[in-house]
Order: structure tokens, then sequence, then C-alpha cells
């Protein structure tokens, strides 16, 4: 017979932060960007309303296929000149929901990198009211830009990480079948 309350002991539920953190980083697999693989997802009332990873624009060549950004580089963080060829996760999920008539407004987003300025922007004028993001990516001016956003309470920012429990059991479900009879 099964028993509940054994089970949540001996297999702990990952946190809603961790549950949809462990998305972004399946969405980050999608990634077809050499430099940095980013993955996305925007959350409204704990439902998923879009998800995104990065890399170009559809229709484009992407990166992996042709083994490179730009000819005669490895990647697009390579050249000091050239801009990156890849739309963010962050604009790729609103870009999805967008194109699905999906509000964003009133929802937080989930990423593995905290968003470049850019992104940020367009992720405060999207009505996203929360970030939670892995991996810290704004330093110096950078920062001081993102928090005075944070300052005039236009955005909230929040590090979050997986609990090593949550990971390793997480990789579990990942390498082995979930639903088979014990």
């Amino acid at each position: 017979m099964y028993n509940s309350s054994t089970n949540s002991q001996s297999y702990p539920r990952p946190t809603w932060n961790e549950y949809f953190l462990m998305l972004a980083k399946l969405a980050a697999t999608r990634s077809t960007c050499l430099a940095f693989p980013v993955g996305a997802v925007i959350v409204k009332n704990k439902q998923i309303l879009a998800t995104g990873y990065n890399g170009p624009p559809s229709g484009s060549a992407h990166c992996t296929t042709q083994g490179y950004c730009y000819p005669d580089l490895s990647s697009c963080d390579a050249s000091k000149t050239l801009p990156s060829r890849a739309v963010h996760a962050e604009a790729n999920a609103i870009a999805q929901a967008a194109k699905h008539g999906i509000s964003t407004d009133g929802s937080s987003i989930y990423v593995t990198l905290e968003p470049c300025l850019y992104c940020l922007k367009l992720v405060i004028s999207a009505g996203i009211k929360e970030i939670f993001y892995e991996t810290t990516f704004n330093q110096g001016d950078k920062a001081s830009v993102r928090d005075s956003f944070i300052h005039e309470g236009l955005v909230k920012l929040h590090k979050i990480d997986l609990s090593p429990e949550t990971a390793v059991r997480a990789s579990q479900f990942l390498l082995n079948p979930t639903s088979s009879l014990k």
C-alpha cells in the first residue's frame, strides 16, 4: 500500500523554484549557441506560460550545425567586435508567449543565466515581475543599471540553486524509466 508520508521523506519533492529552474535547465539543452547554452521558463500562478532557449533566429543556420557562429570563430564570445547571432532565451520565451497570444503580465521567469541588460529591459517591459536565475552575469556598471531597476521596484531578482539532493534525484529520473513497476 502507498504511504505518502514515507514516500515524501524518502523521496523529497523539489521546491517550486527548483522545479522551474530544472525545467529552464532542460530548455537550455535545446540551445544551439556555442558560447552560452541558456534556458528560460515563464511561469504564472505555478503554471508554465512559455519556454525559450538561445540560438539564431528561426530559419537561420544553427551555430551548432555549421560548427561556428561566424566563419573562423569558434563562438560569438571569441570576437570583441561581432555581436552574437543568438536570440537570448528570455527573448525567445517572451516571443513564444506573444506568438501564441499569452500575456506575461505579472509573471515570473526562471533562467539559467542572469539576464543581460537588454533582456532585463525586455523582461520588465513584458510585465514580468520576478526573475529567478542560477548563474550571475552582470558586473560593474551593468550591475549598477540592474540594481537601479530593482530599486525603482520594476523587478525583483533572486539567485537560486538546486539542492544536491534534488539534482541527484532529478538525474536518476533522467537516466532511468520513471513509470515502471518496482
